[in-house]
């Protein structure tokens, strides 16, 4: 669920890599220093807007610092630094819209022309403010063993050297480093622009941020747009969902093409000949930022279930070679902090200790029935990557907010049938939990519907939405 999009560099590496068949090995990235985990003091004070100056090569935009406590719960305490990117109409007639990127990890500054691009139809009514939201950016938080392994990618299965590197480099801090503690800096963001409250547009883990926000501030929301679905109340660590939408999503994708057999049991019988199952899912699914009709996959499963495992492994290490990013793209450190802080997992919170946390995982998983993870396989499920990684993390003490409704405020939920990262399942699911709320389904999109669907329906869908009637915020201060 990482991304709002792949980047443009990534992307052609990745491209190329996966044309080309190329193998390649993981032995990129420098050991870099870990992000700042304290901002200096440079005379900022606690949820105010400083060093304001226009933004570089951002035309009609101010860049500033939101200063923020480290610790929410003691703010004369050490404190972050955030980068913001506001719009210069500050009497846009219906407040400000707040874009959320995806993650956790990735960044909202370098993503302000594209939102611009994409919402411009609104952004005379609507004032734009955009955040790195806390470690990323500048202020990343870099683990170079797992940023190296995972680069873009949510489902590569790291080495358990390398979490917990990440971990013991992260520290005691990554107990600050919730969606919680991000919420709270939102709410100071608010405040700071002096606005009761936001309208808030978030794709992907930006979706999770956003409904978090909303059930713990109703009052401070008037819209939301939640575009490639994360559900409000987490998402099951064994991936049931993701899993089984590979075998619709396949299907789907050769209706529309001849394709050699049947792309599902191709891959069911590859998952069961390769038990690698956590890296296919993590390749199929990082081809959709290549091409929404996966082009090639069904190819290379089919080819692999007749004994040529050459195109598939090619593709494999394609993708591995095309997501190397550095953590000021995606903060891995931040991204393994926050799903494991976030998580519901089978063992219980992170206070459980690492080393009885795996029978937890072998009981749950042992209840699981296999149909509702097919094409894959029980051991990709209990072995994914997200899990794997928090399987490791080292107890951590961190206190989960009450779970709760989203408020009754405009919602609309916005989805591609394609999408694998974020299948469409997540979507419906959240619009049963949500009565009332409009649902668009954008046909052979994948994930990140506004930025990235060849169509516009999803995007027309989002300017009607935000500038009907009911959005409207309530006077300012």
């Amino acid at each position: 669920m990482t991304r709002l999009t792949l980047g443009a560099a990534a992307a052609a590496v990745l491209l190329a890599a996966v044309v080309a068949v190329v193998v390649a090995t993981d032995d990129g990235g420098s050991a870099a220093a870990p992000g700042p985990t304290a901002a200096p003091d440079h005379g900022g004070v606690i949820g105010s807007l400083t060093a304001s100056h226009a933004c570089p090569q951002l035309d009609d935009f101010t860049c500033s610092t939101l200063r923020v406590p480290l610790d929410h719960t003691r703010p004369t305490g050490r404190s972050l630094d955030l980068a913001v990117a506001t719009a210069d109409n500050t009497d846009a007639r219906r407040g400000v819209l707040l874009f959320l990127t995806g993650g956790p990890g990735q960044p909202g500054l370098p993503f302000v022309q594209k939102a611009v691009t994409t919402l411009a139809p609104v952004l005379d009514d609507y004032r734009l403010v955009m955040l790195d939201q806390r470690g990323t950016g500048a202020n990343a938080l870099v683990c170079p063993q797992l940023q190296r392994q995972l680069g873009d990618s949510d489902l590569f299965v790291p080495t358990g050297k390398a979490v917990r590197e990440c971990a013991d480099r992260v520290g005691d801090d990554r107990r600050f480093y919730s969606t919680a503690d991000t919420v709270a800096d939102l709410d100071l963001l608010r405040n700071a622009l002096g606005v009761p409250s936001l309208a808030i547009d978030g794709v992907s883990y930006g979706t999770y941020v956003a409904e978090r926000y909303a059930i713990a501030h109703p009052d401070r929301v008037t819209r939301l747009v939640l575009d490639s679905v994360v559900p409000h109340d987490g998402i099951d660590p064994f991936l049931a969902v993701p899993l089984h939408a590979a075998a619709r999503v396949l299907r789907d994708v050769c209706a529309d093409r001849q394709c050699p057999g049947d792309p599902a049991d191709d891959l069911a019988a590859v998952v069961r000949a390769r038990r690698d199952g956590s890296d296919i899912l993590n390749t199929i699914t990082i081809m959709e930022f290549v091409s929404s009709d996966y082009e090639g996959v069904p190819e290379a499963l089919h080819a692999a279930a007749q004994g040529d495992m050459q195109p598939l492994d090619g593709m494999i290490a394609g993708v591995r070679r095309g997501v190397q990013v550095p953590a000021k793209e995606l903060s891995q450190g931040l991204h393994a902090s926050t799903l494991c802080a976030d998580g519901v997992w089978p063992w219980g919170s992170l206070s459980v200790p690492v080393q009885d946390r795996a029978d937890d995982v072998a009981r749950a998983a042992a209840g699981l029935d296999p149909a509702t993870v097919w094409p894959f396989d029980l051991a990709t499920a209990r072995g994914n990557g997200i899990l794997a990684t928090c399987l490791g993390w080292p107890r951590t003490a961190v206190t989960m907010p009450p779970l709760g409704a989203l408020p009754k405020v405009p919602i609309l939920l916005l989805g591609g049938d394609r999408d694998l990262s974020t299948p469409l399942e997540w979507l419906h699911q959240e619009a049963a939990a949500t009565p009332g709320a409009q649902v668009v389904v954008v046909p052979d999109a994948t994930h990140g519907v506004q930025t990235r669907a060849t169509s516009d329906q999803g995007r027309r869908a989002v300017y009607d939405f935000l500038t009907s009637a009911a959005s409207s915020p309530p006077p300012a201060k």
